[in-house]
């Protein structure tokens, strides 16, 4: 049945969610189907972007965060963290930097910090549009209101990414406080999307109590919503948090769900995770043979990098650092792929 399950995926038919939890549950033991669907992954990928590797410099701006969820490490209940904020001038000179190295996107993230408010961020990226019209700028600032992303979107952002984490309600209510809610999430992507951005979502693999029926309900939503980017990383622990003792997700699981995602959503841009490199030393290497094709090393100043710590043990030095891509370049040609400083718009 998981091979049927497999074939219909393979060729485009609907799954039903019974088929996807086959489907997991059976590739979780099988090497063979693993394969198979890495394969059609690969193909996909190469079908729709060669052996592209889409670089995006990852500015991560701000570490406080208003919302309390209980997998991440700048919750706003976490007291031993040092937090900061990098002013105007200190995103412009990050940007600087990446364009002189090559970059040709630029990725605000940030915890949902009530500092930045609308005028101040839709300033910002005016700026950086400014000065590097030929860029794109993603953003990754969390849950606001659609006059808010309207409001960045006129200022010239052009994508936005906004993981959703779990599809599911009841998992939800499991790694989230009650004043947060899923089906704002959610909306917020719909309205991502009807305001034209190109929309990233995506989920933890792994995260505390997460049954193959909540990842097929991850993998029905992704379906339903067509987004042009998926982020799947890993679940990695971080110490200060209710989930410091739980266990870390599987690389092969995540490799797994990577595969499926590119056949499910076969145009997608899909990112070989920090987590997953953080997970695996060859983690990238793995992500892109499972049919991802995207990096983002990081452009944030390095007295910055440490702090923005959502889990423990994150990479942000060699490959994983923005001015170090020629370390990355040479991984990536000794795996078969080469990076491409294009600004690599979904298709």
């Amino acid at each position: 049945m998981a091979m049927e399950a497999a074939d219909k995926l393979i060729t485009g038919q609907e799954l039903t969610r019974e088929e996807f939890i086959e489907l997991l549950q059976a590739a979780s033991s099988s090497t063979e189907l693993c394969t198979r669907l890495a394969e059609e992954a690969r193909r996909l990928r190469k079908q729709y972007y060669g052996d592209k590797v889409y670089l995006r410099g990852l500015i991560e701006f701000t570490n406080y965060c208003k919302n309390n969820c209980y997998y991440c490490g700048i919750r706003c209940e976490n007291r031993k963290i040092r937090r900061y904020r990098l002013t105007k001038e200190e995103i412009l000179d990050c940007c600087k930097t990446g364009r002189a190295l090559g970059f040709q996107t630029f990725v605000l993230q940030g915890g949902e910090d009530p500092f930045f408010t609308d005028e101040r961020l839709a300033e910002l990226i005016y700026s950086i549009k400014e000065r590097h019209p030929e860029c794109a700028v993603t953003l990754s600032l969390g849950e606001r209101s659609y006059e808010s992303y309207r409001r960045l979107r006129e200022a010239g952002a052009d994508r936005y990414l906004l993981r959703h984490e779990t599809a599911d309600p009841a998992h939800y209510r499991k790694l989230h406080p009650d004043n947060m809610s899923l089906q704002n999430r959610k909306q917020c992507l719909l309205d991502l999307k009807a305001l034209g951005y190109q929309v990233g979502a995506g989920f933890m693999v792994g995260s505390p109590g997460q049954t193959e029926e909540e990842l097929a309900e991850d993998l029905l939503f992704l379906k339903d919503l067509q987004p042009q980017m998926v982020g799947i990383g890993p679940f990695i622990p971080q110490k200060d948090t209710p989930f410091a003792k739980e266990r870390a997700g599987s690389v092969e699981k995540t490799l797994l769900l990577l595969s499926v995602v590119r056949i499910l959503l076969p145009k997608a841009l899909i990112p070989a995770t920090t987590a997953l490199g953080t997970m695996d030393a060859d983690g990238r290497e793995k992500g892109m043979r499972a049919g991802a094709n995207v990096v983002m090393p990081n452009l944030s100043p390095q007295k910055n990098r440490e702090q923005y710590a959502l889990y423990d043990h994150k990479i942000s030095t060699g490959e994983e650092a923005a001015e170090c891509t020629d370390l990355l370049m040479r991984r990536m040609e000794a795996a078969g792929f080469h990076l491409s400083w294009e600004r690599g718009d979904a298709r």
